[in-house]
């Protein structure tokens, strides 16, 4: 708990963000390349290197297009050499932390931001097998050991001073000026702004209040979600949920408190985007739950007779094609979709782990973001439910997608879980 501090809780948003991922691994295999490095503009990869391919290709249509001459090459001697580096520091761990045979990682993130008010904001940190090593703090130019054995690094790197002196060049200088530059790229798509949708909800039990703020449907993916009791700003004693991307583009976000029943008006969620004209502060009203069950019933009800009837159609086609004996294979290929319904064969509801299906010309596939600006999609999608694997029942994947409000009910009820937590059934609002 600290006091609310309007300076503090004012910190200028990030307009445009700039990280590179690097991921080096001990004993790489078909499709796990030794070293891999993935460049986020906003949160959208618009750059990649793997030791596979050995060469860095653009993500994005604009990067491709944009790029000066020489650019690619230019960044495939610079991913090779970094490559080298990771594989030292690979090696490096082997001897710190006595590691046996097996599978390791490292992972370094590097980048920066632009702030609205024209100041930047840079970032390194690296870590082993997933767990943080050492940072390097920009404002005091020194490094930030997690462990013991990163004290060994850390004392290293301080005492001949070139790495803090290389870091810090480059976080305030080159990694900003290559961000602009990227920004003016793809100024049109990477400008683009949408406000989050916010809901704030409450549930009870056993004498606690569980608050819960949502930020829906939000561009780019930077923004803020605290909660507020009185004047003071309660960070430590909040549960922050990752920043996940929607299918659309788009991302949603949460945050969540633990209070007393009678303290419920105190609390207030307190939200900042770049998409909005200024920060938001919002509250539980939780009347308009409870009104709302009536709805709540009728969308039910209506959501399991449509999936009954497209249970019940899918059933009747099986039975069908069994029926005709025209080659039916019982095993479709994953090629066959509902635009490509060849002689004897079926829709192939094989899907890739967090992709869900669309009743469109595809079966399953990504629809595109919404134009910036435009009103938000209301569609009400029926889930479908994929084992990837028989023996890992944790793929059990599958997704309901339901329009924005109804949504929202079902979670505030708790029925359904919030999309992203591999559940057996995921929720996603619109």
């Amino acid at each position: 708990m600290t006091p609310l501090d309007p300076l503090n809780l004012r910190v200028p948003p990030v307009l445009h963000s700039l990280r590179y991922l690097d991921v080096t691994v001990s004993e790489p295999s078909p499709g796990i390349p030794q070293y891999l490095s993935m460049g986020y503009v906003d949160g959208i990869p618009f750059e990649r290197y793997d030791s596979e391919r050995g060469q860095t290709e653009p993500q994005m249509p604009w990067m491709a297009a944009r790029a000066e001459p020489g650019y690619w090459d230019r960044e495939t001697q610079s991913n090779e050499r970094n490559k080298l580096i990771a594989t030292t520091n690979l090696e490096t761990a082997w001897g710190l932390y006595n590691w046996s045979r097996g599978l390791h990682t490292v992972q370094r993130v590097c980048g920066c931001d632009l702030l609205s008010d024209g100041s930047v904001r840079g970032s390194f940190r690296q870590g082993y097998d997933g767990r943080d090593f050492i940072s390097f703090e920009l404002g005091s130019g020194s490094f930030v050991a997690a462990d013991g054995a990163a004290q060994i690094t850390k004392r290293k790197w301080e005492h001949d001073g070139i790495v803090a002196e290389r870091q810090t060049h480059y976080l305030k200088n080159i990694c900003p000026e290559w961000l602009r530059k990227y920004v003016g790229y793809g100024r049109e798509a990477l400008e683009c702004k949408e406000p989050p949708d916010v809901h704030v909800s409450g549930k009870e039990e056993h004498g606690i209040l569980t608050l819960s703020c949502h930020a829906y449907g939000f561009y780019p993916g930077m923004i803020r979600i605290n909660w507020l009791k009185g004047d003071e700003l309660w960070d430590q004693e909040t549960e922050w949920g990752g920043i996940v991307p929607n299918s659309d583009g788009t991302f949603h976000s949460w945050a969540r408190i633990e209070a007393l029943p009678g303290e419920r008006e105190q609390y207030r969620c307190w939200v900042e985007h770049a998409g909005m004209p200024e920060p938001g502060i919002f509250a539980w009203e939780p009347e308009s739950v409870w009104n709302s069950i009536p709805v709540l019933v009728a969308v039910s009800v209506i959501a399991a007779i449509i999936i009954i009837g497209l249970v019940g159609i899918g059933v009747w086609k099986l039975r069908s094609g069994k029926r005709e004996g025209n080659g039916y294979d019982p095993a479709p290929s994953r090629n066959h979709g509902l635009n490509n319904p060849g002689a004897g064969s079926t829709p192939s509801l094989s899907l890739q782990k967090g992709r869900s299906c669309w009743q469109s010309s595809s079966l399953c596939s990504h629809p595109p973001r919404p134009a910036c600006g435009s009103s938000r999609w209301i569609n009400f999608l029926l889930f479908s439910c994929v084992k990837l694997s028989e023996t890992e029942t944790v793929n059990d994947f599958c997704i309901l997608g339901l329009p924005g409000d109804f949504c929202r009910l079902l979670q505030d009820f708790g029925i359904i879980p919030l999309m992203g937590s591999w559940s057996h059934l995921s929720l996603q609002c619109y």
